[in-house]
């Protein structure tokens, strides 16, 4: 799988910081030790354009970010202390989840190994979640002609309310998000379908659900291009996740949902989202694997 990535994708946090950071170039090494991304098929994220982020957040939001002027109120929410390492990081996941998305509708299939910042919305971000990298990425898309259509499916236990309340208002782009139903965000925004899980839902409760919901969701319209965000905070054991699957559950959805996508001929885009493993930040990235081991075993 053709996948994006950058060393700046991970800065330090003060310690004791519940953000596993460190899973990102633990993910890479891991990646590179098992060989599931060939040498040629490593590309490099760039920062994403003011003028691109500024289609889908208003111009007082990135400015805010980029010289760290927030207020109280929307730091607390966003999660992060501010620096410009913050800002740089933030871009370059951008740029990444835009080329993954690009290198997909020319190859079938890529992965940014950032991504997935689901709870950003236009004027704010929070949830650990500065820019919606995939807003940006899809409406670049849509706005340049490349596609005329997309969909979102997102796995991450945490609902993606910031993508969701982007696109309420966008025909071209539907979104699915199956989610914890007592997790955060207390208050949900309205996807083109939610699916909400009990606490302590195991894999045979999330597959069967998932099976029966995302093909109904796909068949009213995949669009050209499908950005999956393939949250491992699913698991057991995961500090925020309050579900009950394993890892071998996380390998099964991988397969199932690239084999859904690739059986229907639909370009995938595939971008991280969220992990917190209380194991560590290796047990975390061992987790984000089984997407790439996932399509390795597809002979995708």
């Amino acid at each position: 799988m053709r996948t994006v990535w950058h060393p700046d994708y991970a800065f330090e946090l003060p310690d004791g910081h519940p953000f596993p950071m460190r899973k990102y170039p633990l993910l890479r090494d891991l990646l590179l030790k098992e060989g599931l991304v060939e040498p040629a098929h490593w590309l490099e994220a760039a920062e994403i354009p003011l003028r691109l982020l500024e289609q889908v957040h208003t111009p007082a939001y990135v400015q805010g970010v980029l010289s760290g002027e927030l207020d109280e109120s929307t730091r607390k929410r966003l999660g992060f202390p501010w620096s410009p390492r913050l800002v740089r990081r933030s871009r370059l996941a951008v740029g990444g989840t835009l080329l993954a998305c690009e290198t997909a509708l020319q190859h079938g299939l890529a992965a940014n190994l950032a991504g997935g910042t689901h709870h950003a919305f236009a004027d704010r971000g929070e949830g650990y979640c500065t820019f919606n990298d995939v807003a940006v990425a899809l409406v670049d898309l849509l706005t340049r002609g490349e596609i005329a259509s997309a969909s979102v499916v997102d796995l991450d236990v945490h609902q993606g309310n910031g993508t969701a309340a982007i696109f309420q208002r966008e025909p071209r782009v539907r979104t699915f998000s199956m989610h914890g139903a007592k997790n955060f965000p207390l208050r949900k925004e309205q996807s083109t379908v939610d699916v909400e899980l009990a606490d302590g839902c195991d894999d045979e409760e999330y597959m069967e659900l998932l099976q029966r919901t995302l093909p109904r969701f796909l068949e009213a319209g995949a669009g050209e291009l499908v950005v999956y965000l393939a949250g491992v905070d699913v698991t057991r054991d995961d500090r925020f996740g309050r579900m009950g699957l394993t890892g071998d559950g996380v390998y099964a959805r991988d397969r199932w949902v690239l084999s859904e996508l690739t059986r229907r001929g639909v370009p995938c885009a595939l971008v991280l989202g969220g992990g917190y493993l209380r194991s560590g930040a290796e047990a975390t990235a061992w987790l984000h694997a089984h997407a790439h081991r996932a399509a390795r075993d597809l002979g995708l």
